[in-house]
């Protein structure tokens, strides 16, 4: 979908989303677009992850959701028949809070997913392997160390690993649910710089509640208030001039 030349991965419309009788998304109406690093902010409890998780239909793990509106991928709506969830998962990857490799060795938590799809040749997997490690800016840290288990690196690391895991499935999205919270600062700045790489090839959408992170890498931030999108714009509008006082109140560290 291409609106006014930009192309449009995801066009979010009227999404609203409860937990049971809990309202947790009111009315979200958003387009991400592609090869953009687009940052979800806001306070706690405000619909962040839920939003985000929605994106590749993770949400519907949770009992008792219920969503109404669309989201279209690429025109599709992803609630329909028409996008599987199992293909839809695998062109919008998940990287989560919590490093959270596989208790297998470094190789095998790389090649999980292509083996899932079926495939076998051990030259391509190999293939696969280096590209996605490289990817994540692993690869020169760990090429000598493929067969240990993965949990013999540092956390830092092991989220790049996670970053491979689900670059080796070649998806078009990927999906960053507070990637860095539970790291250091010097593994924080390398995944910074590395989502500044993944721009070039792939779509991005961070959901984080450090500002100065948002506003070092994002080219566009949604504030997001008690399940509300309170405002979306170009990041340097946003940390700027936002136009709704409840961001300016926000970032400025009024509340949150």
């Amino acid at each position: 979908m291409k609106d006014n030349n930009l192309e449009i991965v995801y066009d979010v419309k009227g999404l609203n989303l409860w937990y049971g009788d809990n309202q947790a998304l009111k009315d979200i109406n958003m387009k991400i677009e592609k090869n953009k690093i687009t940052a979800i902010i806001g306070p706690s409890g405000c619909g962040k992850s839920t939003f985000i998780k929605t994106l590749n239909r993770m949400i519907e793990n949770v009992d008792g959701v219920k969503t109404s509106g669309e989201i279209l991928f690429h025109g599709d709506d992803i609630f329909t028949n028409k996008l599987k969830v199992e293909e839809l998962r695998t062109r919008v990857g998940m990287v989560f809070q919590k490093p959270n490799p596989f208790p297998k060795s470094i190789y095998e938590n790389v090649v999980y997913g292509p083996k899932i799809h079926g495939i076998k040749d051990k030259k391509l997997l190999m293939q696969i392997t280096e590209e996605s490690l490289k990817g994540a800016a692993l690869w020169d840290e760990v090429k000598d160390r493929l067969n240990e288990n993965a949990y013999s690196l540092s956390g830092g690391q092991q989220q790049r690993l996670c970053i491979a895991r689900s670059m080796a499935v070649n998806p078009e999205v990927i999906l960053m649910d507070e990637p860095t919270s539970a790291l250091d600062p010097v593994a924080t700045m390398k995944i910074e710089e590395l989502m500044e790489d993944l721009r070039k090839d792939y779509t991005v959408v961070i959901v984080t509640h450090n500002m100065q992170q948002a506003a070092r890498i994002s080219d566009k931030t949604a504030f997001f208030l008690s399940g509300e999108l309170i405002e979306f714009d170009n990041t340097d509008k946003i940390f700027g001039t936002p136009r709704d006082q409840r961001t300016e109140d926000y970032i400025t560290g009024r509340f949150g």
